[in-house]
């Protein structure tokens, strides 16, 4: 009985300071992206973070259920700070995210089909992977001519970690993808890390192929790959749809971006979950790199290939490079059956 005591007390406590260690961590990396201003006031938050919790050590050696108390009211103190952090519209943003997608949904009363009418559709000219002619367009798309929807995987540097991207093609020639982004200040890079700390809001970004798709495989030159999806016109007008209310609540009702559970793909997952609730969720949901192999498992892609084939038949940018343009051939391009 002892013995199990011992053991079971030895847990708890183990348990106590992993969770102590945890928050601890968690805290100064908090105070590291979230405290205003430079580096080095920055710095001297943590600093003093790290000396407060080693006071506390060396204070609980002798008092441990004093030290354990105060170090719970920091922590109280902490999350009251981290709950005044909010998000908001009003930020001097980068160029490329300055505006975000809205839209409306109308009638045309010829055919009684729904117009949807978009307005900040970007339609960029890049010059360099931070340079560009900007230029930002009012379009309008009748849902009844989708005649495709692809999703798209852009790689820069994990094979475990992609940005996704949704395109719609239309019977008139338009297409138009969504994407959604961290919506940075103009002095800001992103870092996967301080997307876990309220860094970023969440943009809904809507532009041209030749925009936000040649950044990716011509400028920035990443791994860029299009799977043409096995989606029925009625669900991809309603996938549309559910982008335009998402795009139209984050214009009015900011919300933050985090890396693991409000992410580009965590949050087309939800839309689409929308569409479709029985979309089972999956680990391939978070490390979006794999999803090809979602995609194969869930039949969800109109090429019936195993995942290496697959993978290769969808691969852009070498294409996309061989004829360097981002005018209007750039979508013919990038889904020529071999490279130019």
């Amino acid at each position: 009985m002892r013995l199990f005591t011992t053991l079971a007390t030895g847990l708890v406590s183990a348990i106590f300071l992993l969770a102590a260690l945890l928050a601890t961590v968690w805290t100064a990396l908090a105070l590291w992206y979230r405290i205003p201003g430079d580096g080095l006031l920055r710095g001297v938050a943590v600093f003093l973070w790290v000396v407060f919790i080693l006071g506390l050590i060396l204070f609980g050696r002798r008092y441990p259920l004093a030290a354990g108390g105060i170090f719970l009211v920091g922590l109280l103190a902490v999350g009251i700070w981290w709950q005044t952090i909010r998000p908001r519209l009003d930020r001097d943003w980068a160029p490329d995210v300055a505006r975000t997608v809205t839209g409306t949904i109308g009638n045309d009363n010829a055919g009684g089909s729904d117009v949807v009418t978009l307005r900040n559709v970007r339609n960029f000219r890049w010059t360099s992977d931070r340079d560009a002619k900007p230029l930002w367009e009012t379009r309008s798309y009748d849902l009844d001519t989708i005649t495709g929807t692809d999703l798209v995987l852009s790689y820069w540097g994990m094979d475990a970690i992609a940005h996704t991207l949704v395109s719609f093609s239309f019977a008139d020639g338009q297409r138009v993808t969504f994407s959604v982004e961290i919506r940075r200040e103009k002095t800001e890079e992103f870092s996967s890390i301080a997307g876990f700390f309220k860094s970023y809001e969440l943009a809904f970004i809507a532009a041209d192929e030749s925009d936000i798709l040649y950044l990716r495989t011509n400028m920035r030159r990443e791994d860029t790959y299009l799977y043409p999806l096995a989606l029925p016109r009625q669900a991809a007008a309603a996938l549309f749809l559910t982008y335009i209310n998402a795009a139209n609540e984050r214009a009015e009702t900011p919300e933050f971006y985090d890396t693991l559970t409000s992410n580009c793909t965590t949050v087309i997952f939800d839309l689409a979950r929308l569409v479709s609730p029985g979309i089972p969720m999956d680990w391939r949901i978070l490390l979006s790199g794999y999803l090809p192999s979602y995609l194969i498992d869930q039949d969800a892609t109109l090429w019936k290939l195993p995942e290496n084939e697959l993978r290769a038949k969808a691969a852009i940018s070498a294409k996309a490079r061989a004829t360097p343009t981002n005018g209007p051939d750039y979508s013919t391009i990038i889904r020529a059956d071999t490279i130019p």
